[in-house]
């Protein structure tokens, strides 16, 4: 009982912080693993003995990051009006991780004297933007500058664990490595489509009172089970949302008349609603988890300071020449760049033996923990230029 109570006060203090973040400008992530460390401490101070929960930490992620690439897809817009910022989306979600990995592996190459391959899976994980702490952070912004985040994070969230899992899983890299790569996505995208039909029709004639949540268990079925096989499954989720969140532009298609359109997107309405709190309660418990998990001595390691101020020049650096590039407005997205979710269970992917001991759980909690604060420094400093143009 004691255990129940914990978690559901945990839950409800998140609650709280999800509710003053866009006041506060703090994000969520900062405040939750401050208080998975603190219950940490207390729990020693107490001499309360809790079993490894380690374990645990790679299933809260995996099944937060389909629900939150869900949650963000859902909310995408897609026609001909939105093409030239999905396309600046893509632009400035694929360069900085291609400039960043190139930059970060010669480094470590150089100080680590590890092989490149192994230079480039450990060099990944800091690259990728956390959709997890992005999207819920832009909640406030302008709806042009809020579309942008979504369409870039979880962009970067699929290009950065596709990438990952290309480099990971394939012993040598050659032509015909990108040959059957090729295929892999061919088949998600096939894949993609036949499910995402046959949940839409589930969805729409499914009339017991329990509808949802088989729907949502069967997405992450097919998301595990793409897994298995190596494909990325990432392209099925983002496509299946983008899909529900854009029925309106299917109207001219025959498959359009197998289904009563104001009826799937009532249903479509609720699922968004039980999919945006099912993605609050994985990614608290997740960040309270590791915030858990997190000692004292990891997150003021010295030795490893120096590389995360590095990292995180490298990432906000980067962004500013593409952001100059591409014409997009500096503030707020400059600051827009966290890492977190993505970044944990990229590097706990890397087998043992590509692991390098200049990329540790120190040196990921520092660069998360630095490019949330600036994320929130920059937010708080773009709120402060409203109000005074407004005056």
């Amino acid at each position: 009982m004691t255990l129940i109570i914990t978690i559901c006060s945990l839950l409800l203090i998140a609650y709280i912080f999800d509710l003053t973040s866009s006041r506060t400008r703090i994000p969520s992530v900062i405040l939750l693993l401050a208080l998975g460390w603190a219950v940490k401490q207390l729990s020693v101070f107490l001499g309360i003995q809790i079993p490894d929960l380690t374990l645990l930490l790679p299933i809260f992620g995996t099944i937060g990051l389909i629900l939150i690439v869900l949650e963000g897809s859902l909310e995408l817009e897609i026609n001909k009006s939105k093409l030239p910022l999905i396309g600046k989306s893509i632009l400035v979600s694929i360069m900085p991780i291609i400039a960043l990995v190139a930059g970060l592996a010669y480094s470590l190459q150089y100080y680590g004297g590890a092989s490149l391959k192994t230079c480039v899976i450990n060099a990944i994980p800091f690259c990728v933007i956390s959709s997890a702490i992005a999207i819920p952070s832009v909640a406030h912004l302008r709806k042009s500058n809020k579309e942008f985040v979504i369409y870039e994070s979880s962009l970067s969230d699929i290009f950065g664990v596709v990438f990952f899992n290309f480099v990971a899983l394939n012993a040598t890299i050659d032509i015909s490595t990108f040959g059957y790569f090729g295929l892999d996505v061919l088949l998600i995208c096939v894949i993609s489509f036949v499910a995402t039909i046959a949940l839409s029709v589930l969805l729409s004639k499914i009339d017991h009172h329990i509808k949802f949540a088989p729907i949502i268990i069967l997405v992450i079925l097919i998301y595990a089970v793409s897994k298995e096989y190596h494909l990325p499954a990432l392209i099925f989720i983002m496509l299946f949302g983008l899909f529900l969140g854009n029925l309106d532009e299917l109207k001219d298609f025959k498959w359009s008349k197998k289904v009563n359109l104001e009826t799937l997107k009532t249903e479509v309405s609720r699922f968004k609603e039980i999919v945006m709190e099912g993605a609050f309660l994985i990614r608290t418990l997740f960040f309270l988890l590791f915030g858990y998990l997190i000692e004292t001595e990891e997150i003021l390691n010295a030795e490893t300071f120096i590389w995360a101020i590095g990292i995180v020049g490298g990432i906000f650096g980067i962004r500013l020449i593409i952001l100059l590039i591409t014409r997009l407005p500096i503030t707020p997205l400059l600051f827009i760049a966290p890492r977190g979710l993505i970044t944990i269970l990229l590097f706990f992917s890397i087998a043992p033996t590509q692991m390098m001991p200049l990329v540790n759980k120190s040196l990921i909690i520092q660069v998360i923990i630095l490019t949330s604060i600036i994320m929130m420094l920059g937010l708080m400093a773009n709120k402060r230029e409203k109000k005074e143009s407004k005056k």
